[in-house]
């Protein structure tokens, strides 16, 4: 097998509003849920979306 140096090409990021629910090339994230006992998840809006979304917040902040 011969390395001719090209690459695949690359899959962009798809996501689903958590407003709308339309899907959308250009996610905006708008919010990172932590997992107590596992992994968490990112929620995402599309651009006109977001700005509905209030900044996230650092949960670790409220330690210092």
């Amino acid at each position: 097998m011969t390395d001719t140096g090209q690459r695949p090409p690359r899959r962009l990021p798809i996501r689903m509003c958590a407003r709308c629910q339309r899907f959308t090339k250009n996610p905006v994230l708008v919010h990172e849920h932590h997992g107590a006992t596992g992994p968490g998840f990112n929620v995402y809006a599309c651009q006109e979306c977001a700005p509905h979304y209030p900044p996230p917040t650092d949960e670790l902040s409220a330690l210092r």
